[in-house]
């Protein structure tokens, strides 16, 4: 292997040159070309825009957030008598014992009140209805 010496061997040149008088003015053309420092500026307006804008957003959320919140009537309507009457009227699995087995003691002891019938009622209502053998069937 053959010994290497720096200082014997021919040196490159680099490709590039500096401009004559290039660092003389290079402070001045520096300073020229950097902006001028302005002081911040900060409006009044955008914290008066930040705090309406976050008003907004807390107004439109309560809004969303109300009828969730609130509580509503329910609008269920009572059963019509003549409704239920049809309804188990006209339903051939339901006997008089499933009903009775449905009622509690106290539905059961309002139910017993006895009703006083004249003859003269009864007489009246079997001569103008004319399912009078409907009812006698029954």
């Amino acid at each position: 292997m053959k010994t290497f010496k720096l200082e014997n061997e021919p040196k490159i040149e680099p490709g590039f040159k500096t401009p004559d008088h290039y660092f003389e003015n290079f402070s001045i053309k520096m300073m020229k070309q950097l902006p001028v420092n302005e002081p911040k500026i900060i409006s009044i307006f955008q914290k008066r825009k930040l705090l309406l804008m976050l008003t907004a957003a807390a107004i439109l959320i309560l809004a969303l957030l109300i009828p969730i919140l609130s509580p509503t009537k329910s609008s269920t309507k009572e059963l019509d008598t003549v409704a239920l009457e049809n309804y188990i009227t006209y339903q051939s699995n339901v006997n008089q014992y499933d009903l009775i087995n449905g009622l509690e003691t106290k539905d059961i002891e309002k139910i017993n009140t006895s009703i006083v019938l004249e003859d003269e009622a009864i007489e009246d209502h079997l001569s103008t209805n004319s399912n009078l053998e409907n009812l006698i069937l029954e």
